[in-house]
């Protein structure tokens, strides 16, 4: 989360080409923070470090657990590939001058890396609630519609994400003023990105019904979460879209829509693969 938060920071401040060169900041060192923007992009780059020591410490935990459970040690290993790949791209984002397409990609695949930890977490959860004498029942029919159901939401939550990312290769914060940006109308790509929201609050409502009617209890609080993180997303999506765009809330508006897909996986699995 951190990381991705610093990684925007690095956009907003136009910081993208601080290091005009990877792995290294520049030709003449590798560690550079004689400038402002190079300090800030210098910064997201060694926090790189900090995430991998983590993904490590998690790939290692998962491998010493005992009975060892594969799908931990898979969804670890994932993290720690999802780390290369950020490293790659981001050695991509920088070489092609901050192109769209690689700064899209960069931030998509962080939102991989969020899916894949979401999922781990919760994978940990199961076992640990499994390993318990006491177990709290759950009385509730799953239907096929609220399986369904959480599958499509999960699928717009997606949507949105990405439609959001092609707002801000469009818009005017791409990291640097001479970057390239997509040739299209700002306003156009806003309101699919708006229409793509209310479609997808749309099927959170509709979640709701169907969660009622099954009596689902233990999904109330997280669909609510995720509800409720939506709402206050669109209302700083339009706020600062009206009012121009300022930095600071383009930086609220970025890790909101992190809390929002968490939220998002945390209720589709409790959907699909219950914590009791």
């Amino acid at each position: 989360m951190t990381i991705i938060i610093t990684g925007s920071l690095v956009r907003l401040t136009g910081s993208g080409l601080g290091c005009v060169d990877w792995p290294a900041c520049n030709q003449e060192r590798f560690v550079d923070v004689s400038s402002g923007h190079a300090a800030i992009e210098q910064v997201n780059r060694l926090f790189t470090g900090v995430v991998a020591a983590a993904v490590i410490a998690a790939v290692l935990s998962a491998l010493v657990l005992r009975p060892r459970r594969v799908r931990l040690v898979w969804w670890s290993v994932a993290l720690v590939v999802g780390v290369l790949a950020q490293v790659v791209v981001g050695g991509i984002v920088v070489l092609t001058g901050l192109n769209p397409w690689s700064n899209m990609a960069h931030f998509l695949i962080s939102m991989v890396l969020v899916t894949a930890a979401v999922i781990l977490i919760h994978e940990t959860r199961r076992i640990i609630e499994s390993e318990q004498i006491v177990r709290l029942p759950m009385s509730y029919t799953m239907t096929r519609e609220l399986r369904n159901s959480s599958v499509l939401v999960a699928l717009l939550g997606l949507a949105v994400v990405v439609v959001g990312t092609v707002v801000t290769a469009t818009g005017p914060h791409a990291g640097d003023e001479n970057a390239i940006r997509f040739g299209l109308d700002l306003t156009v790509v806003v309101r699919v990105h708006a229409i793509a929201v209310w479609i997808f609050l749309a099927a959170l409502v509709a979640s709701a019904v169907l969660v009622r009617k099954a009596s689902a209890q233990h999904l109330v609080r997280p669909l609510e979460i995720v509800i409720g993180w939506t709402l206050a997303q669109g209302l700083v999506g339009y706020v600062q879209y009206f009012s121009g765009v300022p930095v600071f809330l383009v930086a609220i508006h970025v890790a909101g829509s992190v809390f929002v897909w968490m939220a998002v996986m945390r209720y589709v699995l409790q959907v699909l693969k219950p914590v009791h």
